[in-house]
């Protein structure tokens, strides 16, 4: 009889009652997870690209910040300063941080202060 390792190294442990849930990749717990540290950094021109929507969001302005050559960690923290300097919320996902408001201008400022090379996208 085979063991689910011989059949493509699956792993049965999905969940543990100690530790909550597992991450397939290395068998650690989700919050000690190894392999989600070692996302590769994204690649693109360097270039921090600013722009303001309000497609898709009912009429309210949003400031996107795309292209940050950052890991997920380093780019959650930018998001907090960002949201911080601007006094209002928002959210970091798929490598791109929203800040709610019209709030360009700012944080262009601010993420030259920090030395990004930034640009205005869009209108």
């Amino acid at each position: 009889m085979k063991s689910l390792r011989d059949l493509g190294g699956l792993s049965g442990l999905v969940y543990s009652t100690d530790a909550g849930r597992m991450c397939p990749g290395c068998r650690q717990p989700v919050a000690q997870c190894s392999c989600q540290s070692s996302q590769p950094v994204p690649t693109g021109d360097g270039i921090v690209r600013v722009s303001r929507e309000t497609k898709g969001r009912g009429g309210k302005a949003v400031t996107v910040i795309r292209g940050v050559l950052v890991d997920a960690a380093a780019l959650e923290q930018l998001g907090r300063q960002l949201k911080a300097t601007c006094g209002s919320g928002g959210t970091v996902k798929e490598g791109v941080i929203e800040v709610q408001g019209d709030h360009v201008e700012r944080v262009m400022a601010a993420l030259r202060a920090q030395g990004y090379q930034v640009k205005r996208s869009g209108g």
